[in-house]
């Protein structure tokens, strides 16, 4: 049989919710004023928060001025924590597109209110309503294609590619789209290509060798493979301390054509290892101009008696005294490689930091990178180009 509904007056409220107190047994009270078991509870609730205001009314408690102004800064700082929830959760959404925010408040609705999601979203109610009546557009399918792309691109560039060349790498999977487009993808899914950092040079020039001309004077735009060499020579920092690399580059091509690491700055562990790879892996038939700085590695007699076995073949070029200008092939190399790869190491020995240039070396710069100066393609790729031409020629 259906419970008929009863009112209670304010002495019957107060002197039930006494009563249960004096017997301690609600339950008891509950049988014995036929009273719901939720309903004494509740009035004991309200006596203990609003003591003598309580059931005035229809039962509602009648608040002080005190009571009240707590009430509304109680509700104001629900909301705050709320609003704060929201904003903790949502924050990587708000450079995104609307679509991203709108799904983002769908998959929250249970648990925040729509209303105020959109307020700290910065997007209108009405607006993420007829979204969710519309269907998924094409742009904004396409868009998560493009996103999906260019988050794989800039995670496998190790976090170094920019708008320019994640442009050149969506070309090559046959994504046509501007490099604006492109950088306001990658901000709103706070993608940031890793800027370079000044760094200091690692050769010493203060010695008594003799010193060679400049030959090279700049000239960067060469014709041919093994036509110039550049080298130089920069530290990396480990727990366990320096070790110094040692680079030789193609300028023809970009390609680190020799290399090699040690923990001292000596000749024979510096740029004579770093030359034999590069002559190993390369025939010298006609006129290559080898250029450095002015460090004692490469003015040394140990060194320049090795060049001098090449003798018609081999001319060795140097920088001018403090200027940095006339090798900054190699410095430039030293800069990306810190940027995008040193930087966001920690070595604890020194064989890890050999094995760790090792694989940014072989695997990714001479292999996968695009490079600007080849007209923004990898070395591989610039190779063949140059290999077609000289056929079709």
């Amino acid at each position: 049989m259906k419970r008929q509904h009863r009112n209670y007056s304010t002495s019957f409220k107060q002197k039930a919710v006494e009563l249960s107190y004096a017997r301690g047994s609600v339950k008891q009270i509950c049988e014995e004023l036929d009273i719901p078991y939720s309903v004494i509870h509740r009035w004991r609730s309200e006596s203990k928060d609003y003591g003598k205001n309580s059931f005035l009314g229809r039962g509602k408690p009648k608040l002080t001025d005190e009571q009240k102004e707590i009430a509304l800064l109680k509700h104001q700082l629900k909301d705050v924590s709320e609003e704060n929830e929201i904003f903790k959760k949502g924050s990587e959404h708000l450079l995104q597109e609307r679509q991203e925010k709108f799904r983002f408040i769908k998959h929250h609705k249970f648990k925040f209110s729509v209303e105020k999601m959109c307020k700290v979203l910065k997007v209108s109610t009405s607006g993420y309503y007829n979204w969710l009546k519309a269907k998924v557009s094409k742009l904004w399918s396409y868009n998560q294609i493009l996103s999906a792309s260019i988050t794989t691109i800039f995670n496998d560039s190790f976090e170094s590619y920019g708008a320019p060349r994640i442009k050149v790498a969506l070309e090559k999977l046959g994504h046509f789209i501007s490099k604006p487009r492109v950088a306001r993808i990658m901000r709103a899914n706070g993608l940031f290509a890793r800027r370079k950092r000044k760094f200091k040079a690692a050769t010493d020039s203060n010695h008594k060798y003799p010193v060679a001309a400049n030959i090279l004077n700049q000239n960067f735009e060469i014709s041919r493979k093994n036509q110039v060499w550049v080298s130089d020579i920069t530290y990396i920092e480990t727990k366990q301390g320096w070790m110094y690399l040692t680079v030789i580059i193609d300028l023809f091509n970009r390609k680190i054509v020799g290399w090699s690491m040690s923990d001292n700055l000596t000749t024979k562990d510096t740029i004579v290892p770093a030359w034999n790879m590069a002559i190993k892996s390369n025939v010298i038939t006609e006129e290559l101009v080898f250029h450095s700085d002015r460090g004692v590695q490469y003015a040394s007699c140990r060194f320049t008696d090795i060049i001098k076995k090449h003798e018609g073949l081999v001319i060795q070029s140097m920088s001018r005294k403090g200027n940095c200008w006339d090798n900054a092939v190699a410095e430039s190399f030293f800069k990306s490689l810190k940027t995008e790869w040193v930087y966001k190491h920690k070595y604890n020995y020194r064989s890890q930091a050999e094995l760790s240039i090792f694989s940014w070396i072989e695997t990714w710069y001479n292999k996968r990178r695009i490079h600007s100066t080849l007209g923004c393609k990898t070395i591989n790729e610039f190779e063949i180009e140059m290999y077609n031409q000289n056929v079709a020629a």
